[in-house]
């Protein structure tokens, strides 16, 4: 813009997104590709100057005819670039909704990161440190449950891949933070996943819990305020509250890191949660139609967002159908 010195500080304000998000779409070397909303989102900020007339920046909505005609000349040019860039789907690329969302393409790495139980949980366990003979090393890691049942799916559904499991307080090499990336469990326990969603697109935010025995929410995003908040559904029995309704958030994407590799998140407010975002696609019962759902819905996209009511029958996940009532957001709208 004319005149006018505009950080990448600013802009993320305007598009209310992290500041390594717009970082990593300009910089010089392996730019990651903005997705079409987001160009749409510069072409109309970049299209006058009223967008800097104060701050917080922000590009206006009544945009007179010769706004209009800028914008639309940015647009084009901007897609124009996108489009050149991409040349193609690269090989092996696993699109954002395929036909099963755990196939990947063979000889492909894929790196299952799982949330790490905090030290203070792990003493109480039977065996916990590596000195004890009996010494279980899966102990480390908090959500058991969703581990057991996704890694047998996945080497299962990839044969010829090698599947890893990292704990999410560890450090990845550069080889398996470039792999394809699964995520299970959210931001208290897994920093990956806190990592991850810092770089991402993706307007759904996971509340923090203060302790333990606190809860939390999912909150959906708009021009940097929360619009709406999802929690779960606790009931009082006597001096104990049962999980009745957890949470869960499923996100498939290409991988920050790599872009010819993916990132798929499953999450949830509670262990329960991040297990509905799991069968979601592994039970046998529902994986095929919630598949279906989500190509018919998503179709095309680079990357989507479901959040999803788990029921809990007597402390037992109910798998969610996304096909009927227990979706409660998309996106992309």
């Amino acid at each position: 813009m004319p005149g006018k010195r505009i950080t990448q500080e600013q802009l993320s304000e305007a598009f209310g997104v992290s500041v390594p998000l717009i970082s990593s779409w300009e910089r010089a070397q392996n730019p990651a590709l903005p997705p079409e909303h987001r160009l749409a989102a510069y072409a109309a900020f970049f299209a006058t100057k009223r967008s800097v007339d104060r701050r917080p920046f922000r590009a206006p909505t009544d945009l007179n005819g010769e706004e209009e005609a800028a914008r639309d000349a940015l647009l084009a040019e901007l897609t124009e670039l996108r489009e050149r860039a991409l040349g193609g789907s690269p090989a092996g690329e696993v699109p954002a909704v395929a036909d099963n969302l755990w196939r990947f393409p063979p000889n492909e790495d894929i790196t299952i990161v799982c949330s790490k139980l905090p030290d203070r949980l792990r003493r109480q366990l039977p065996s916990a440190g590596p000195e004890d003979p009996d010494y279980v090393e899966l102990y480390q890691y908090s959500d058991l449950d969703s581990l057991f049942e996704l890694h047998g799916h996945i080497r299962a559904m990839n044969p010829s891949n090698t599947v890893r499991v990292r704990p999410g307080a560890g450090i990845l090499t550069a080889d398996e933070g470039s792999s394809h990336l699964v995520l299970l469990g959210g931001v208290d326990w897994n920093q990956i996943t806190a990592e991850v969603l810092h770089r991402i697109d993706l307007p759904i935010g996971q509340q923090k819990r203060p302790d333990d025995k606190d809860t939390s929410g999912f909150e959906v995003v708009e021009n940097g305020e929360v619009v709406e908040t999802f929690l779960p559904t606790l009931r009082q029995i006597g001096d104990v509250q049962v999980l009745e309704e957890d949470v869960a958030h499923f996100y498939r994407s290409r991988n920050p890191f790599n872009q010819k590799r993916t990132v798929t998140m499953c999450n949830g407010v509670h262990s329960r949660g991040v297990l509905g975002a799991v069968r979601a696609l592994t039970d046998a019962r529902f994986r095929d139609r919630n598949t279906a759902y989500a190509r018919r819905r998503f179709a095309g996209m680079e990357a989507f967002s479901i959040l999803s009511r788990v029921p809990v029958l007597q402390g037992t996940v109910i798998t969610p159908d996304w096909t009927k009532d227990h979706v409660l957001h998309e996106w992309p709208a």
